[in-house]
């Protein structure tokens, strides 16, 4: 068996307990289609599409081939004052494949930038229209936004806000969705909860609707452990920000390209934001990249002003990167070529199903799902919250099995062309992992 043997202590890791993580390093050599080699040579079921985005399997020849024929006809160019054909041809096949009329793109580099990007225009369009004075964002609680300041900000997720001191000030929070006592084993959207959207009324109440620019949720929040929307919750928060001024940023960095069975949630859900935020699935995770897309009024307010002047003082080094391009259009023709969208909405009730059958273990205390997402809740530790579910995430691991855990919640969201055998695999598997913890 292979030994890895590289030093470790160079790399500051991402979301991970360094020290621990390097005690027994799991190293990943190898993926492709479903599964991921290790250094070891065992073959590990993607359960989670890496981080939410591998829709289209692991090296995906169609996206490979065209990332390799852009490397060598160019590899970079600049997006100031200067373009190229695959940026304005990706855009408008984004424009194209989203709901109503969103559609202008800005290309960012990642989840984090695109929101930042969508909150500066939420900003910037009001002050074009001249309500400078709307500045205040609403985020909710249990939101995940990214990791850069205003994604912080408007996100919910204390453990990842406490180090960092103060944030944003002109931020309010919505209450999160979930709620175990009356909703527990939900299959799809839970029949109670719309009504948290009323507290939004409360908040105007408090700052004023004349201060607000923007709303900003997951229609589904994902990393904080599959929050599904309860049935009218999403449109009384469209209703209510038409109804005082408000735009609504749906952040579909997860939830686009095909997760929930279309090409987003707004279009699954048929609830229509002004501005969307788009990565990971956006080029299969094959190469960085994220975008925000705009609404027609949002735009349009801001071409304003002299035509030679800037209209809007905003973007980065590698927007619409071209190899990031062409990953991303070899991802859409992947996507419909497979039917992929469509195909994730005929697995969505065998899918429902097969992990509604975890319900019945000790330990676990909700199980919920939507399109090809899943979560299987389990009872926190007496003193050591978060572990019962770490430990899943190890013995599945090691059984051949990758999850996503957050807190002490196993989620599963796998890529888009599973098999309804390798359903069965990640059920059998962590039937037996369930079944072993204490």
């Amino acid at each position: 068996m292979a030994v890895f043997t590289q030093a470790t202590d160079a790399y500051w890791m991402p979301f991970t307990p360094n020290r621990a993580f390097k005690k027994n390093p799991r190293i990943l050599t190898a993926a492709r289609g479903m599964y991921y080699e290790t250094i070891g040579g065992q073959k590990i079921l993607d359960g989670c599409a890496g981080l939410w985005c591998v829709n289209a399997g692991h090296a995906n020849q169609k996206i490979n081939h065209a990332i390799k024929a852009q490397l060598d006809r160019m590899s970079y160019s600049p997006a100031f004052q200067l373009g190229h054909n695959l940026a304005f041809e990706f855009a408008e096949r984004l424009a194209d494949l989203f709901p109503g009329d969103l559609n202008h793109v800005f290309f960012t580099n990642s989840g984090s930038e695109s929101v930042e990007t969508a909150l500066k225009i939420a900003r910037a369009y009001h002050q074009a229209n001249g309500n400078a004075q709307k500045l205040k964002f609403i985020g909710r609680e249990r939101g995940y936004h990214g990791v850069n300041i205003g994604g912080l900000s408007v996100g919910g997720i204390m453990a990842n806000r406490q180090a960092f001191g103060p944030l944003l000030p002109e931020v309010d929070h919505l209450p999160h969705t979930h709620d175990l006592a009356k909703n527990a084993f939900s299959k799809g959207q839970p029949e109670t909860g719309a009504d948290k959207a009323d507290r939004l009324f409360d908040l105007i109440a408090l700052h004023g609707a004349h201060t607000i620019a923007a709303v900003i949720v997951e229609p589904m929040a994902g990393s904080t452990g599959v929050l599904i929307p309860p049935k009218g919750y999403l449109e009384k928060l469209r209703k209510i920000c038409n109804d005082h001024d408000i735009l609504l940023i749906f952040d579909e960095v997860i939830t686009a390209f095909g997760r929930l069975g279309d090409s987003c949630a707004a279009a699954a859900l048929q609830v229509q934001p002004d501005l969307m935020t788009l990565a990971k699935g956006l080029t299969n995770g094959a190469v960085p990249m994220g975008a925000v897309m705009i609404s027609d009024k949002i735009h349009d307010a801001m071409m304003s002003g002299p035509e030679n002047s800037v209209e809007l003082f905003h973007g980065y080094t590698c927007s619409g990167h071209p190899l990031a391009c062409a990953a991303g259009l070899a991802s859409l023709d992947v996507y419909a070529e497979e039917a992929l969208f469509s195909r994730a909405n005929d697995l969505a009730p065998y899918w429902q199903n097969a992990i509604h059958s975890l319900g019945c273990h000790d330990h676990v205390i909700d199980v919920r799902n939507i399109g090809l997402v899943g979560a299987i809740e389990l009872e926190p530790r007496v003193g050591a919250p978060g572990m019962r579910a770490y430990e899943a995430y190890l013995k599945a691991f090691e059984s051949g099995l990758l999850v996503r855990t957050t807190g002490d919640i196993i989620a599963l969201s796998p890529p888009l062309i599973i098999s309804t055998e390798q359903i069965d695999f990640i059920v059998h598997i962590l039937n037996d992992v369930l079944k072993t913890l204490k």
